[in-house]
């Protein structure tokens, strides 16, 4: 599958219960919608899925496959601390009428990498679905290696990486190495510009939750040839989404949701409430992109 444009790595709306917020859940991907992006990537991170019971993760896969139209890419977060539950996730997945999965190390294991290639290719015997990788040494403690991603290039169930180290020459390394073979996704959202220079054509994007039409557009400006408008845009853009790469970013992007007038509650335990100087100073950082 080729991957192209802007995917929301989707925040999930709680309500007031801590319940998943379904109604809230339908404004904000009618809102995504509307702005452009090209598919959806429900139950990551920033979708808080270490904070979800099956059920309720079951639910989101099910709504979101629900709302999606024919050619909306449909990626499913199906992580989960151990080899076994991430085949059940992934199962549920795939019985659900997602494909392709995206999926970091295993948290708090910290595998080797012939554990980790071991834990691939186990879930890819199990479940018949195609894989993007996702590296996020940050939260994961876990890196995605050169000898990893050389082991699975040619695998065609494999199909690409969602680069979040935030480190522009692996990004630049990838793209030199795996070109038709594994795809370079732009997960570093504050040098998201210099992923699409040198050839991410896709990006799974949190920050896009809240500054969806900003991202979009960021998006179609570099796609046109018109770099310095893209230039421009990112400079607009960059102060927000280095905000938000400086912690407490889950909060943050609920907080920019809400600054959207899309509320969407706010996130589960252990995350906690942002301060009021933290959500001044983000506050701050979105007044050009609420007025875009």
């Amino acid at each position: 599958m080729k991957l192209s444009g802007v995917m929301p790595a989707l925040i999930t709306p709680f309500d007031a219960e801590g319940r998943v917020d379904f109604k809230a859940f339908e404004k904000l991907l009618v809102h995504l919608r509307e702005a452009g992006v090209t598919g959806w990537v429900p139950n990551g991170s920033t979708g808080e899925y270490f904070s979800q019971s099956t059920e309720e993760r079951r639910d989101v896969l099910q709504f979101v496959k629900d709302f999606a139209r024919p050619g909306e890419i449909l990626i499913a977060g199906t992580n989960a601390p151990a080899t076994r539950e991430v085949i059940e996730q992934t199962a549920l997945a795939k019985e659900i009428g997602y494909d392709t999965v995206l999926l970091a190390p295993p948290f708090y294991t910290r595998p080797t990498q012939a554990e980790l290639i071991r834990h691939y290719e186990t879930v890819l015997a199990a479940v018949d679905v195609d894989l993007v990788l996702y590296s996020y040494p940050a939260k994961d403690g876990s890196d995605i290696s050169f000898d990893l991603m050389d082991h699975f290039a040619d695998n065609p169930r494999v199909i690409g990486i969602k680069e979040s180290s935030g480190v522009l020459q692996r990004a630049i390394d990838i793209a030199s190495r795996y070109e038709g073979r594994i795809q370079l996704v732009s997960g570093s959202d504050d040098i998201a510009l210099d992923f699409m220079l040198w050839g991410a054509e896709s990006w799974i994007c949190g920050p896009v939750n809240c500054m969806a039409k900003a991202c979009c557009d960021l998006d179609r400006a570099y796609r046109s040839g018109d770099l310095g408008k893209a230039r421009e845009m990112m400079k607009t853009l960059y102060r927000a989404m280095n905000i938000l790469e400086s912690g407490k970013f889950v909060q943050k992007i609920k907080y920019g949701c809400e600054l959207q007038g899309l509320p969407v509650g706010e996130c589960r335990a252990p995350l906690g409430p942002l301060t009021d100087g933290e959500k001044a100073e983000f506050r701050a950082a979105m007044q050009p992109i609420l007025n875009w």
